[in-house]
């Protein structure tokens, strides 16, 4: 079992790193033969990723569950797959790979740590994806969308005033609701909302009167965010509308006002909250509080340094002494067993998923989605970043989870309809490219 695992580390990092290549390849080719012939060679590392993965834990686990799960992950991957190619032939491949390829390396991660919590995981993308599938038909078919402005902003605020209202604190912060045994975090589904309400204010009238108010409303969100001590979301909310706001207006003035700002409310938390106090001392030195606040940061730093560059192997690490490792800590849970190399390779792959989003924003002309693309976008690259860079310990924890790959079903069902959004706004463009 030992050399097995050993073996299968080696083959882990080739696959990706052979998956991140085309990736890339598949940007910087004009050909549609050579694009297809790159799309089914990533189907294929998918598969044997996926297979691979689960033939160690199934050796390790001797579970039967664990069978019945690669069964149903390798018919979700088939059915998805096709369904796109049938339903959405405009629709860009290249996402789906790649959403799928970050979805199985999540349900692997999370299975190795948690068997049970690897079975809701996958249910839960099942779910999400069939929803998912209605979103392009929506965003194609509903000429109003661009004209729903306060619609977005009433329905984020009031979600989120009501988990500040009923939520329990968790962690340090009210994050989610539970209602009928089903927890719900509805910050996590108030993104795709708030990037729409700037994407439509924005996209109408960029006056500083209509900036003025887009900032009062977004102001709102963050503050409820803060006085749920949520910050690590609102500072995803914070730059998404930084990025938009200059987007829209290419007024540099605004965005430096708005870091001006930004800056002096993180020294008012600090100063405000215990929480975010105690994650800052974690963060300079977490080993002077590693008996409390510090403990979960050295223990992922402690598994990336036992992991190197290649990784101890599946089941050959100690993931498990991390706290929360599937949730925040799965990139260094990760990092122990697969490696740093196929880590890196990972987050070449989420890079590329944004570089395709980037792409779209740049070449869709209507402005309305052209904004919702870009703020999408970059709430997913900047969750992408604040994971990473807390773990490291490159910038203070947030609590955010790694899109996709992290264990909770709020995070998993809203990245996936962001996804499906981009889908439709590529199909869009697609569509306006034929006229």
């Amino acid at each position: 079992m030992y050399l097995l695992s050993q073996s299968a580390k080696y083959i882990f990092i080739f696959l990706l790193l052979l998956f991140a290549i085309r990736d890339y390849t598949f940007l910087i080719k004009k050909d549609e033969e050579k694009k297809k012939r790159i799309l089914g060679s990533q189907i294929r590392v998918l598969f044997l990723t996926t297979l691979l993965g689960f033939s160690l834990i199934l050796l390790n686990s001797f579970s039967i569950m664990n069978a019945f799960l690669l069964a149903g992950i390798l018919l979700y991957f088939g059915i998805t797959l096709v369904c796109y190619r049938l339903i959405y032939p405009r629709a860009s491949m290249l996402l789906v790979n790649n959403m799928l390829m970050l979805l199985s390396i999540g349900f692997i991660m999370i299975t190795r740590l948690n068997s049970s919590q690897g079975l809701k995981q996958f249910i839960i993308a099942a779910g999400g994806t069939v929803i998912a599938f209605i979103v392009p038909v929506i965003i194609r078919k509903l000429r109003v969308l661009s004209s729903l402005t306060w619609l977005y902003a009433a329905i984020g605020i009031l979600a989120l005033l009501g988990v500040l209202a009923l939520a329990r604190i968790s962690g340090g912060a009210k994050l989610s609701i539970s209602v009928g045994g089903i927890t719900i975090q509805f910050s996590e589904l108030v993104k795709i909302t708030f990037v729409f309400f700037l994407a439509a204010k924005l996209s109408a009238d960029i006056s500083f009167r209509s900036v003025a108010v887009a900032t009062a409303v977004a102001a709102i969100h963050v503050g409820i965010l803060v006085l749920s001590t949520d910050l690590g979301t609102a500072l995803v909310f914070f730059v998404a509308y930084l990025v938009i706001v200059y987007v829209a207006t290419r007024r540099p003035l605004y965005p430096v006002a708005g870091l001006i700002a930004g800056s002096a409310a993180s020294v008012g938390a600090f100063h405000l909250f215990s929480h975010v106090k105690q994650r800052v001392v974690a963060w300079k030195d977490p080993f002077s509080v590693y008996d409390t606040s510090g403990y979960q940061i050295v223990q992922g730093l402690f598994a990336i340094g036992a992991g190197g560059w290649f990784g101890t192997g599946l089941y050959l690490g100690k993931p498990t002494t991390i706290p929360v490792a599937t949730k925040d800590f799965i990139f260094a849970a990760i990092c122990e067993e697969f490696g740093t190399v196929f880590c890196i390779c990972l987050l070449l792959v989420c890079m590329s998923m944004y570089l395709l989003i980037v792409s779209l924003s740049m070449t869709i002309q209507n402005r309305f989605y052209r904004l919702v693309s870009i703020g999408l976008g970059t709430e997913y690259a900047f969750q992408v970043f604040l994971t990473v860079g807390g773990v490291t310990k490159f910038i203070p924890m947030t609590g955010i989870t790694l899109p996709l790959v992290s264990y909770g079903g709020s995070s998993v069902i809203s990245t996936i309809i962001m996804l499906a959004i981009i889908q439709g706004l590529y199909i869009l463009r697609e569509d306006e490219s034929a006229a």
